[in-house]
């Protein structure tokens, strides 16, 4: 969406810190012996304290308030009272949700407790990358150019970004124009960024994969050559300078 006045301003801040205590909530709440389950239950309570509705349950009656995906699951994991956390996963939260007809969109992938798989250089490469790529955008800013920033940094550090995922428009609904924000530079994109403008940016890195596959449950994403993928996303709202993080207190760059 593009933000014209002061009420819609409002409604994106309302909403994106619904999302963003939420995901950082339950970063905090994650711990080894509970399961998704447990974990998505106490993210959906936090949302109905804030009044918020799920917006994965919302738009495609997803089976469970947040995506929640586990070590070699790259997202969109369903929640289950079957998956059992443990010391040293890798884990992906990906919150969002509605408020009062406003959409936020937000996302963290941690180790949980210590890193025994040497998960965390993926993951804090994930998140210096989100930064450099927000930190870059501006109305008139290419799209691609973007994109190309993401693919270059993960190439730097040794790593590989997922072609068929990327960030998208948000605001009045969970995914608008500017779809498919990707993490590589598409040179048939013309468009740009464009000023007073709302979109979720992610990250998609990963260790082996190039393309996320959908599993036989029809919802969880894992890498076509398999491996490990960290994301990391915040909605943004466009400006002639540096944007405004919305869902800045989401923690992930605590």
């Amino acid at each position: 969406m593009s933000i014209s006045n002061t009420a819609e301003l409002t409604g994106m801040q309302k909403v994106s810190e619904a999302v963003a205590r939420t995901l950082k909530e339950m970063t905090l709440y994650a711990k080894p012996g509970i399961t998704t389950k447990q974990l998505d239950e106490y993210g959906a309570k936090i949302l109905a304290d804030f009044g918020a509705k799920s917006a994965p349950l919302l738009t495609y009656n997803f089976p469970g308030c947040a995506c929640i995906s586990v070590n070699n699951e790259f997202c969109h994991g369903i929640p289950s009272d079957q998956r059992i956390l443990q010391e040293g996963d890798l884990i992906n939260i990906d919150v969002s949700a509605e408020l009062d007809g406003f959409w936020a969109d937000n996302g963290n992938s941690f180790v949980l407790g210590q890193d025994l798989y040497q998960h965390q250089k993926l993951v804090e490469a994930s998140k210096y990358i989100l930064k450099k790529a927000i930190s870059n955008i501006k109305g008139g800013v290419r799209i691609a150019d973007i994109g190309h920033l993401i693919e270059t940094e993960a190439k730097k550090r040794g790593y590989k970004v997922i072609k068929n995922l990327g960030g998208h428009g948000v605001g009045r609904s969970l995914h608008e124009e500017p779809d498919e924000l990707l993490n590589y530079r598409n040179k048939y994109d013309q468009r740009r960024f464009r000023k007073n403008s709302v979109v979720a940016i992610e990250t998609f890195i990963s260790t082996d994969s190039t393309y996320a596959e959908t599993l036989e449950d029809g919802w969880t994403m894992v890498g076509n050559k398999g491996g490990f993928m960290a994301q990391h996303e915040h909605t943004i709202l466009i400006t002639d300078t540096q944007p405004v993080v919305l869902t800045a207190m989401n923690g992930v760059w605590d």
